[in-house]
């Protein structure tokens, strides 16, 4: 049975940084291609980073890019989403997906097999 369970996350100011941490158990986060993504409700789940499972390469959104850093520990079989100089815009609830085996790597939200159960991040101005 795949499970993925993220943590990490809770009530920051602006400006703060925060680690969010995607542990796996089930398969090898090493494999797959891994996103985050955030969701408000009544909206879509939007794109924030992807690593690639073939050379570590990553995406980001506009939105976040200069301030957030995935990354992966294979040992662990953990993914992390750094995210530093946060904003009030930023607060949302971030889920990380494990994408279908040789699903492309691009960014966006379809082709995910798996989703954590969503850690909640909120930055206060």
């Amino acid at each position: 049975q795949v499970q993925l369970v993220e943590s990490g996350g809770g009530l920051v100011q602006a400006g703060d940084s925060v680690r969010l941490s995607c542990a796996a158990s089930g398969l090898t986060i090493s494999t797959r291609n891994t996103g985050w993504f955030r969701q408000t409700p009544g909206k879509e789940r939007e794109f924030v980073a992807a690593i690639s499972w073939r050379d570590s390469s990553t995406k980001y959104a506009e939105s976040v890019k200069g301030r957030f850093t995935i990354s992966r520990d294979n040992a662990k079989n953990t993914v992390y989403l750094q995210m530093d100089n946060l904003k009030p815009e930023d607060t949302d609830v971030y889920y990380c997906g494990v994408r279908l085996a040789g699903y492309t790597f691009d960014t966006t939200r379809y082709g995910y097999e798996y989703w954590g159960q969503g850690t909640q991040v909120t930055v206060s101005s």
